[in-house]
């Protein structure tokens, strides 16, 4: 699925996931429910590009790939439990990201058909921060898993700040505000097709059963 000519091109090159939805193969949305999630749909989403976006939908990836190594994953059957409140940092950004592509949803979610299918609640957030790790687990088996992100190793441009902070003044020319957005995509490229399957940055915990 390229991405449109305004958007950077790296963008198609990201990994890519691939659910099944029952839902969506019950309504006729897709054939067998098949569906695949690129980078640019998370962009879409958020509206923006950034480590925050990319590491929530690496950390998505990583977690739907360990519960279903055989893949692909079923989206909607799936919960996921937040580690901090939903206004706490950039909790808010990387639930949506995960929403989408767990379908994993709050209590403003799909309420089901006849019971079935229901995709509201299975997104939880702690009432206090308590850890970076967020919980994903099968409902059919109980397995789960927890998952961290450390960008500390994607490395960006030491410029990065003086540019902020001219930009945050009002005293920043375009091509410093150019500067900053092609050195701020630098990094979410690193991380996309380089640091996307390194342990060190996403980090996958078993932790529930193992069936």
């Amino acid at each position: 699925m390229p991405a449109s000519a305004a958007l950077p091109d790296f963008y198609d090159q990201a990994p890519v996931v691939r659910t099944r939805d029952p839902l969506a193969k019950l309504l006729g949305a897709s054939r067998e429910g098949l569906l695949e999630y690129h980078y640019v749909d998370a962009v879409r989403l958020a509206g923006h590009s950034c480590p925050t976006v990319a590491g929530a939908f690496l950390m998505g990836r990583a977690a739907l790939a360990a519960l279903y190594p055989d893949g692909p994953a079923e989206r909607g059957g799936i919960s996921v439990r937040m580690p901090a409140p939903a206004d706490h940092g950039t909790t808010g950004v990387v639930a949506q990201v995960l929403t989408l592509l767990t379908g994993a949803a709050a209590e403003n979610g799909f309420q089901g058909i006849g019971g079935r299918y229901a995709r509201k609640g299975l997104l939880r957030f702690a009432a206090r921060p308590e850890g970076e790790a967020i919980t994903f687990e099968r409902l059919d088996t109980g397995r789960a898993v927890q998952v961290e992100l450390d960008v500390s190793l994607v490395p960006g441009d030491p410029g990065q700040r003086e540019r902020m902070v001219a930009i945050l003044q009002d005293r920043a020319d375009d091509e410093v505000r150019a500067a900053f957005g092609r050195a701020w995509q630098a990094r979410v490229r690193h991380l996309l097709l380089e640091f996307a399957d390194d342990p060190r940055v996403i980090r996958v915990r078993t932790t529930g059963t193992q069936g």
